[in-house]
């Protein structure tokens, strides 16, 4: 009885069982010859996103936008200006210097957007993983078909070359035979 180290059959399945996941998914579609390029993000759009997860992005998209930082500057200086012109002419403010209720509002807002955009961050990278594990996948593909064509081409160049030698041991009979005609001595006829 073979082991499974001696049987010849075995040895391509062992070594097929030693890639991880993504060489196998790999060598499946070259051995179909299958495309294994595909837009991700397509894939990743028809994933179901849940409403928290859309909103998160949403919140992430606009607080990180020019808008959400020139909507805040004008909402600080009209907050400011409200509060110095009702100061000067009523004598006294909704929120009065230094703007305690504009601290608690700017706090609130900070630790509501901060964990949204850190969902929203988390979520990216997973985009972003999907994204390095697909172009992974697209790049060893890629060098693997790279690295047949070479077989192909060295065994076409070897195919030519052996030719050739064929031809040349052929020319070189022939020339041979060209020779010892010309060197035998002729017989009366």
């Amino acid at each position: 009885m073979h082991s499974k180290d001696t049987a010849p059959s075995a040895q391509p399945t062992d070594s097929l069982n030693q890639l991880d996941v993504r060489a196998r998914k790999v060598v499946e579609h070259i051995t179909h010859r299958r495309h294994i390029s595909r837009n991700i993000i397509q894939d990743l759009d028809r994933a179901q996103s849940t409403f928290g997860e859309r909103a998160a992005d949403a919140v992430a998209g606009f607080g990180g936008s020019w808008k959400f930082v020139i909507l805040f500057v004008v909402t600080m200086l009209l907050w400011v200006s409200a509060n110095v012109l009702l100061l000067a002419w009523q004598g006294h403010t909704f929120d009065p210097y230094p703007f305690i209720l504009l601290n608690l509002v700017l706090s609130m807002l900070a630790a509501i957007q901060a964990p949204v955009i850190l969902m929203a961050q988390n979520r990216q990278a997973d985009k972003d993983r999907a994204h390095s594990a697909h172009d992974y996948e697209v790049n060893l593909k890629a060098e693997l078909e790279i690295m047949m064509l070479h077989d192909k081409i060295d065994q076409l160049q070897n195919n030519q070359w052996n030719e050739l030698i064929a031809l040349q041991r052929e020319q070189l009979h022939l020339l041979t035979s060209i020779v010892d005609q010309r060197n035998s001595p002729q017989q009366p006829s």
